[in-house]
Parts: C-alpha cells; sequence; structure tokens
C-alpha cells in the first residue's frame, strides 16, 4: 500500500510536469516495469483524472489538456501511506524533506479538520529516521501502531519473530521508531514487565482495546532503542579491550552494537599509559562475524571473554595466514 500510493502520486506529479512521458521514462523514474506504469495510469483514471495515451513510436501517456485534475481523497491510512512511501525516496535527513511536508501539506488540506488532527497526532508519534526506511510496512498497522502511541492506548499484538515464531502479546506503546532502515515499536510487554522492540514488519495484527496506560516520562526514544539493542539478552557476552580513537571504533561497533566506556587495561601496561584504550561490551547471537570486524579495527584489540572467540579469532588468523602464503601464478610454464 505504502509503496503503490506513493507511487501513483509520483507519477501523476511526473504527468503534470511535461507535455508528455513515454513509458519507458515513467518506468524509469518510478523504478518499475512497464506492466506497473500501465497499472498505475489506470488507476489514476478510476479517480478521475483524465490521462490520455498517444500512440506511435515516441508516444507515451500525457494529462488530457483544457481539463481541470479532479481532487484525490485520502483515508488516514493512506496519508500514512505517502508518508512512508515519500520518505523511503527522500535524501538522508534528521527531519523529513521539504518536498515530503509540502506534499502532506496538500493532502492535509483536502480532509476533514478532525481526520488532519488525529494524522498530526499519528505522525508526530513516529520518530523520523536518520536514513529512509527501506523495508515496507503495513500503513494500516503503522497507524494503529501510531494512533495507540498518541492515546496510550493498550494494544493487542500478534507478532513472528526472526525464527519464524507467532506469539500474542499485551503491550503499552511508547513510539515508533525508524532506525537502520527497519521500523520498531518500543513497547512495554505486560507480562515480562520489560521493554521490549518489536520490528513493525513483523506484527501480523493489531488490535487496540479500551484500556488506557500512564505513559511514562518522556525520553529519547531513539536513544532508549539503540539501548535495547545493545543490552539484548543473547547468547554471547563478549568484552573487548581496544587501543583506538571512539570515532574509529564506532565506524565498526556502532552503539546499536556496543557499550563504550574507558578501559583500565592501560594500567596493566605502563607503556601503554598515555594511549585510549575502550572496554567494548558486546551482546551477540553468534561469534562468527566479529574476528573480521576485529581485523576491520586495525588496532591493537585485547579480548576478555568469551574463550570461544579466542578460537574463533585463531582460526580466522590461521585462514589469512595460508591465504598470504599462497601465490597464483595465472601464467604457469609448461613442462
Amino acid at each position: 500500500m505504502a509503496d503503490t500510493t506513493a507511487r501513483t502520486l509520483r507519477l501523476l506529479e511526473l504527468l503534470q510536469s511535461s507535455q508528455l512521458r513515454t513509458v519507458a521514462e515513467l518506468a524509469d523514474r518510478l523504478d518499475v516495469d512497464d506492466r506497473t506504469v500501465r497499472r498505475d495510469v489506470a488507476r489514476l483514471g478510476e479517480v478521475g483524472v483524465p490521462v490520455e495515451t498517444v500512440r506511435g513510436r515516441y508516444g507515451g501517456y500525457r494529462l488530457a489538456t483544457g481539463q481541470r485534475v479532479l481532487p484525490i481523497m485520502f483515508s488516514s491510512a493512506e496519508v500514512v501511506a505517502v508518508y512512508l512511501g515519500l520518505s523511503r525516496e527522500q535524501p538522508a535527513s534528521s527531519e523529513p524533506s521539504i518536498s515530503v511536508q509540502t506534499a502532506l501539506a496538500k493532502i492535509k488540506r483536502a480532509l476533514p479538520t478532525a481526520d488532519a488532527k488525529r494524522i498530526d497526532a499519528v505522525l508526530a508519534a513516529m520518530a523520523p529516521s536518520s536514513e529512509p526506511s527501506g523495508v515496507s510496512v503495513d500503513p494500516g498497522v503503522m497507524l494503529s501502531l501510531a494512533d495507540a502511541v498518541d492515546r496510550h492506548a493498550v494494544l493487542d499484538l500478534r507478532y513472528l519473530n526472526s525464527a519464524g515464531i507467532a506469539s500474542r502479546r499485551t503491550i503499552h506503546p511508547y513510539g515508533v521508531i525508524a532506525h537502520s532502515d527497519k521500523w520498531y515499536l518500543l513497547a512495554l510487554d505486560t507480562r515480562q514487565q520489560e521493554e521490549r522492540t518489536f520490528r513493525v514488519d513483523r506484527i501480523r495484527s493489531v488490535r487496540s482495546t479500551s484500556e488506557t496506560f500512564a505513559a511514562p516520562q518522556k525520553s529519547d526514544l531513539r536513544q532508549r532503542l539503540v539501548d535495547l539493542f545493545a543490552e539484548a539478552d543473547y547468547r554471547w557476552h563478549v568484552v573487548l579491550h581496544i587501543r583506538s580513537s571512539q570515532d574509529q571504533i564506532r565506524t565498526h561497533l556502532p552503539a546499536s552494537v556496543a557499550r563504550l566506556e574507558r578501559s583500565e587495561y592501560a594500567r596493566q601496561r605502563p607503556q601503554d599509559s598515555d594511549s585510549a584504550w575502550f572496554r567494548a561490551e558486546i551482546h551477540a547471537e553468534s561469534l562468527d562475524w566479529l574476528p573480521a570486524v576485529i581485523a576491520a579495527l586495525g588496532c591493537e584489540v585485547v579480548l576478555e571473554q568469551p574463550e570461544e572467540l579466542r578460537r574463533e579469532v585463531s582460526a580466522a588468523a590461521r585462514r589469512l595466514s595460508a591465504s598470504a602464503k599462497f601465490r597464483f601464478d595465472a601464467n604457469p610454464r609448461s613442462g
């Protein structure tokens, strides 16, 4: 829905900005195939937009001349769909771009006052992304979540985890946040009495109950989300001591992956007393990705725990050493 609605609006914008657009040009601009372009043109026709087909070698589509384009009415879910779709196309920024804000303002002016106010409250509950979200979500689900955040309504959630196991949760929704190309719901799981994160694209259904909850004190939701990622109860608890700058470490171990603090390790090595050592604490479901990260850091790293990671790193080092010894001759001499 998000892609379809936003794409149809983008198609209308392209047709309004040119006398004629070829099918190939529209397909390229919208990043779809020719068949999808024809379906979207038909969709415009269904809502009263007069689109003419121009036949021939240089043919394509154009808006009928001398006719007024009829206004297109949107439901609340469709407005959220437009926001999600347009946000995916905008350059990375901390706030929606001017073009996204302008498009939403035009749409909201066509809505009844009560609906427009509801949309403002809903969009305010959706923390904007530092980068466009690349995973499609159901705008109806997003609308229900953001609306519940605004009203402090208790939700009945059906969720599918990463292992494909379905569960039913009763939650207190705190906010909807975009992070690392995905949308997440930050909420209190009432059964576990713990704050949890839920990927919005894995939510199968959501139902608002008649109950409400006392909202917690306002906080930085995105930072709380990052903290929850770093504190997650995964299988392995990894501790590294890294001799490098914090900026360099964060290039390979972002805040959502590792907690950083100044390390006491330098005290054990008087020769390094003037060096910057950091203690990195990582919670991980697997260890196989860490040797590559340690190598990429390009600095001195001391492994405190676990012992299993030491074996992973040693095995990776042997493989690299073997690769360095092998010399490939592209033109072997014939005997």
